[in-house]
C-alpha cells in the first residue's frame, strides 16, 4: 500500500512546504486539495506543482476536488487540472445530504451528474472516487452501496474513513461492504466529537482496517489527513507509525 499526505491537513501550509514535508516524512506522495493549493481551472498552476513533486520523486496520489455532483459542466475545471496534475484519481463529493434526507429525485439527479461526470474522466483515463463523508451520500455504508449501484461505471470507486460517530463493528462493515469497489483511505485518529489524537492511539484498529481493506483489489493509498493541533511535528510522528504498521 502507498502512503500520502492530503494537502488539505495543512491548508496554513505552501505547496513547496508540503512537499517538503511529505518527502521529509519519507512517504510516497500526496493528495492536493482543489480548495487552497490547487484549484480547479488551474492547469498551468497544476503542471508546475506536479513538476515539483516529481523533482522530490513524489507521486501526486489523487486530486481532492470540492465537486460534488453538481451540474456536470463545473467539472470540467476539476478534470482540466487534475489531467494537468498528472492524479490518476478525483476525489469527489457525493452530494450535500444524508441518505435519509436525500429524496429520490435528488438522488437520481446526482447519480445522472456523477455518471456525466465519470464519462468525462474515463475519456482521459482518470477514475473518480467518492469521499465517504458525513452529511453526504456515503454517511452510511446503505447510501454508499446504493449510489455505486447507480453508477457503475468501471472507473467510479470511493475512500473509506472512520466515521467517529458509530461502532468499530460498524467501521469495520462499511469497508466489508464498499471493498469490491475501494480506493485510496484516509487515515487519522479521532474519537466522538471530533477529538484528535496521535496515530500511535489508534494503531491496532488501524491494523484491522488495513486487513479488511487488503481484500480490495488493486493498488491503494493509506493518506494521512487532520493531525492533533494541525502539527507538522504531529504528522512526521503519525507517518512514521503508518509506515511502521505497513512493513
Amino acid at each position: 500500500m502507498l502512503t500520502g499526505l492530503t494537502s488539505v491537513t495543512f491548508r496554513q501550509l505552501t505547496v513547496d512546504e508540503i512537499i517538503d514535508l511529505t518527502a521529509q516524512a519519507g512517504l510516497d506522495g500526496i493528495e492536493w486539495g482543489g480548495d487552497v493549493h490547487v484549484p480547479p481551472a488551474s492547469p498551468e498552476l497544476a503542471a508546475q506543482v506536479a513538476e515539483k513533486c516529481r523533482q522530490k520523486g513524489l507521486k501526486v496520489l489523487s486530486y481532492g476536488s470540492y465537486y460534488r455532483g453538481s451540474d456536470p459542466a463545473e467539472f470540467a475545471g476539476v478534470l482540466e487540472t487534475a489531467k494537468a496534475l498528472g492524479a490518476p484519481v478525483i476525489r469527489i463529493w457525493t452530494g450535500t445530504t444524508a441518505p435519509h434526507e436525500t429524496s429520490d429525485e435528488a438522488f437520481e439527479t446526482l447519480a445522472a451528474n456523477i455518471r456525466a461526470a465519470a464519462a468525462m474522466a474515463a475519456k482521459e483515463g482518470i477514475q473518480l472516487a467518492f469521499e465517504f463523508h458525513r452529511r453526504t451520500m456515503t454517511q452510511t455504508k446503505e447510501g454508499a452501496l446504493r449510489l455505486l449501484e447507480a453508477v457503475p461505471d468501471a472507473n467510479v470507486f470511493t475512500y473509506w474513513q472512520p466515521n467517529p460517530d458509530v461502532t468499530f463493528e460498524e467501521q469495520l462493515a462499511e469497508i466489508d461492504a464498499i471493498c469490491p469497489r475501494l480506493s485510496h483511505l484516509h487515515v487519522f485518529c479521532w474519537g466522538p466529537g471530533n477529538e484528535r489524537f496521535p496515530l500511535a492511539d489508534g494503531v491496532e484498529k488501524w491494523k484491522t482496517y488495513f486487513a479488511h481493506a487488503a481484500k480490495a483489489p488493486g493498488e491503494r493509498a493509506a493518506i494521512l489527513e487532520f493531525v492533533l493541533n494541525d502539527s507538522p511535528e504531529q504528522f512526521l510522528a503519525d507517518a512514521a507509525t503508518l509506515k511502521e504498521m505497513l512493513q
